[in-house]
């Protein structure tokens, strides 16, 4: 990483969180003022291993995936990287607390520190659950299941996440009885063929599948469903809902109702415009209503608060943040998937993809981040493009 000479004017640009949304803004930044004496980018994460959200349900089975090395990105830019924890954050005082021990000022901070699993809402959760948050998380999953040999694993939460552990599991470890439990059933946002084709693979794995049902606590052998049934388990994976940190609200950031920081069309807080956020913190609205989060949605904002930034400190107005859904993967398994292709409001159309080509697109697409930052490093407009499915498609704005 090359050293950054400052002066007394430089402008101090500070990250938290290298997800997928963070590790944009601030490579993207990086990209954009290299060489740049009067600004000074600094990214803050509790490790420099990156986290792979799209393949934690991999290393939940115990099968390899690469180790990717934050501050090994960031070489060749003048970005730094600090690593530990934000404990607290001033946003009048234009500081943030890291492991309680170090404060770093800035001048303008972009919040991604992201969302993990709602551990709280449900009784039992914290103590008895496995969650998908890091790579650490799925390692110990991993470790319980295969001593496992033969039980019952429960899944709580019949979303994206909850079906794709749901299959690599069923897939990994055929002796093991997978029941994933949900409110809604699986694939419900898909059209009617996807969503059958879905629910079939699930029953082929033999997922046994019980939707409309609420999960009320989760006990060291059983969750407890609405009604009083008890379902047995031998281990419980926990991907129903999740939250935000407290830290934004803490801070006196106007925040929704979930916690997350509202923003104005540029992606800047609404109450401290020197503050931009991005990804899950960040309460996104667009034409149709708040942006969910997702890496298809994130690193588009990280990408345009960096562009906005630049544009900002060179005396131009940034730009208005437009963005519309385009598919929704998930794999099913190793060598199959599906893929519902939809309306920029994230409502599906008529077009989807199933089997092998759907299980190649969605390789395709959980393996695109990695090369996308390095080509922004020595391409920094690239970031303006998004790879859809082999095509590159303009975020509009992000110019």
């Amino acid at each position: 990483m090359t050293t950054q000479r400052e002066t007394a004017t430089t402008h101090h640009v500070l990250v938290l969180g290298a997800g997928y949304a963070g590790m944009a803004a601030a490579i993207q930044l990086a990209a954009r003022t290299k060489g740049r004496e009067d600004v000074r980018v600094t990214l803050v994460n509790p490790q420099e291993r990156f986290t792979e959200r799209l393949r934690l349900h991999m290393s939940a089975t115990g099968q390899q995936v690469a180790e990717l090395d934050i501050p090994e990105l960031l070489e060749g830019t003048d970005a730094r990287f600090v690593r530990g924890w934000v404990t607290a954050v001033d946003a009048d005082a234009k500081t943030v607390r890291v492991d309680d021990d170090r404060v770093l000022s800035y001048d303008t901070l972009v919040y991604g520190l992201g969302s993990v699993a709602d551990v709280a809402t449900v009784p039992g959760v914290e103590d008895h659950a496995y969650t998908l948050d890091s790579a650490q998380d799925a390692e110990l999953l991993a470790d319980r299941l295969a001593r496992l040999g033969r039980g019952t694993v429960v899944i709580g939460g019949g979303g994206l996440t909850g079906v794709e552990s749901a299959a690599e599991i069923a897939e990994q470890h055929p002796d093991l009885d997978v029941v994933l439990l949900s409110r809604q059933e699986p694939g419900a946002a898909m059209g009617p063929r996807p969503r059958a084709y879905l629910q079939a693979a699930l029953e082929r794995l033999g997922v046994k599948v019980r939707s409309g049902v609420e999960v009320v606590k989760v006990l060291p052998g059983s969750v407890e469903l609405a009604g009083g049934e008890s379902v047995a388990a031998d281990a419980v994976l926990w991907t129903s809902g999740t939250r935000v940190s407290p830290l934004a609200a803490a801070a006196g950031l106007t925040v929704d109702e979930r916690g997350r920081v509202v923003t104005d069309a540029t992606l800047r807080s609404v109450s401290h415009p020197d503050v931009y956020a991005v990804g899950d913190a960040a309460a996104i609205r667009q034409g149709y209503g708040v942006m969910h989060g997702t890496c298809q949605g994130g690193m588009p904002t990280g990408v345009h608060a960096a562009v906005s930034i630049v544009r900002a400190l060179d005396g131009r107005r940034p730009r208005p943040f437009r963005f519309g859904y385009y598919h929704t993967p998930v794999s099913l398994g190793r060598n199959d998937a599906v893929v519902q292709f939809t309306h920029p409001d994230d409502s599906p159309r008529r077009v989807y993809l199933t089997g092998r080509l759907a299980a190649r697109y969605k390789e395709t697409v959980t393996a695109s981040p990695w090369p996308t930052y390095g080509r922004m490093k020595k391409m920094p407009a690239s970031g303006a493009f998004w790879p859809r499915g082999g095509r590159f498609t303009r975020i509009r704005g992000a110019r």
